[in-house]
């Protein structure tokens, strides 16, 4: 059974910045209703849908990111920041959020979690950029920044699960073979995706994908595709004349025939590329947030809708 999710109390959201959907995120503080269970605090989606899975009805859990936020700008207000203080764990990743890396080292450094190590992070560029188009301000494969979109490979995602599962554990010994059972269904489903993207993936006629950012990389590096991000890492970043032109130029050469724009950003860098190339525009969905607080959809609706679009728009047989 999922996690029980509290409404979430928001202040102003100011969605602004040509690229970039910037907001404020409130996690509700206190205890839950019937006073039992952990407190949890997931940073972003993907941690938030972790914990739901792994510590099932023994928690509540709350989120900093709003649906509808584009989670890399996430700004908090001082109840959420303050709200921290008084969960049992906070989980997040370090270097995805800067707002929320800040707010973990004032209010919870003692009772945080951070999945990064258990994720393995590869530097950017290391699956993306490989015809030389590297964005400005990309560096040297092995010295670059590392790319924080881990949950994109299935594998990945599974390693958090499981160390998650464990963490929990040691906060909550009482339930610590639900925890790991519960994880390793979670591995279960995401090996069958896995297998579900590899073989929809396999024959695909353009390998060459082009983004809107750069956040597709563990996606390609698992299913060997080649990822090209317009705008880098950083959504919010508006691409020069030049790089557009490189990209265009990129399109034209490799026969791209589509340009992914995302559910959370402006479509206006993806269109520009597009009108220039005669490419078409479809959305691919980075799985970071939720696109709106009513969605039914979850980590794996998202991802099987992605594989659809990618064998629509890489022509896969």
């Amino acid at each position: 059974m999922p996690a029980r999710l509290r409404p979430f109390l928001l202040a102003p959201l100011v969605l602004a910045l040509a690229g970039c959907g910037e907001g404020t995120g409130d996690a509700t503080g206190g205890t839950a209703a019937d006073g039992a269970g952990l407190q949890l605090v997931a940073s972003f989606y993907p941690l938030e849908y972790l914990l739901e899975r792994v510590a099932g009805d023994r928690a509540t859990v709350d989120t900093l990111t709003a649906p509808g936020v584009e989670p890399h700008e996430v700004e908090l207000s001082p109840r959420s920041v303050g709200s921290l203080g008084s969960a049992d764990l906070v989980v997040y990743e370090s270097g995805m959020q800067p707002a929320v890396d800040d707010a973990v080292g004032h209010q919870a450094a003692d009772h945080s979690f951070d999945v990064a190590p258990a994720a393995d992070l590869l530097p950017l560029g290391e699956s993306s950029d490989e015809h030389g188009t590297a964005a400005s301000g990309h560096d040297d494969h092995d010295h670059g920044p590392l790319d924080p979109h881990f949950w994109l490979d299935p594998q990945r995602y599974g390693a958090v699960a499981t160390a998650l599962g464990e963490r929990l554990a040691e906060l909550d010994p009482q339930h610590a073979q639900a925890y790991a059972a519960d994880a390793a269904a979670l591995v279960e489903d995401l090996d069958a995706l896995d297998g579900e993207l590899a073989a929809g993936l396999a024959s695909c006629e353009v390998r060459e994908v082009v983004t809107t950012h750069d956040a597709f990389g563990y996606l390609g590096a698992r299913y060997d595709l080649h990822m090209t991000g317009i705008t880098g890492l950083s959504p919010e970043s508006e691409p020069s004349p030049a790089r557009l032109a490189e990209v265009a130029a990129l399109v034209d050469r490799l026969g791209v025939s589509t340009i992914y724009a995302e559910p959370l950003l402006p479509r206006a860098i993806a269109e520009t590329v597009a009108e220039e190339t005669g490419a078409q525009v479809l959305t691919l969905d980075p799985a970071d947030g939720l696109s709106s607080a009513g969605s039914d959809a979850d980590y794996f609706d998202i991802m099987r809708t992605n594989l659809a679009t990618l064998r629509e728009g890489q022509r896969c047989s």
